[in-house]
């Protein structure tokens, strides 16, 4: 199963800007979050708008979109020893959803960040 997500980065900011640590509470956990603050303490809009992609990814490729099934945060993104995305959903949801495994691509150009996300069922 596939699926893609395209999000502006400047609308991902914005919403921060406007909502701060509520907007993040909504759709990453502390440890995603503090994954999107670099080195200098300011916010990565790049990598929090890949995030958001990245879950909206997943729940398009699963069929269900963002819902009671599948929220923003039973879709978990930790980064690999060479900085690459890695997801998973939490514990029961990948059994739930019958996934065996998932792999993402996600890359920012041009004030946009796309992810494309494949499952692979059990």
């Amino acid at each position: 199963m596939i699926g893609i997500d395209l999000t502006s980065i400047s609308r991902i900011q914005k919403s921060y800007e406007r909502f701060g640590e509520n907007f993040l509470n909504r759709f990453l956990s502390s440890q995603e979050q503090a994954l999107c603050i670099k080195n200098d303490k300011t916010m990565d809009f790049q990598r929090l708008a890949s995030f958001w992609a990245i879950k909206e990814a997943v729940s398009k490729a699963l069929g269900v979109g963002i819902c009671s099934e599948l929220g923003f945060l039973d879709i978990v993104i930790s980064k690999n020893s060479r900085g690459a995305p890695l997801v998973e959903l939490k514990e029961g949801k990948m059994s739930y959803f019958g996934i065996k495994e998932i792999a993402v691509s996600v890359t920012h150009d041009e004030g946009l960040a796309i992810a494309s996300v494949m499952i692979t069922k059990a």
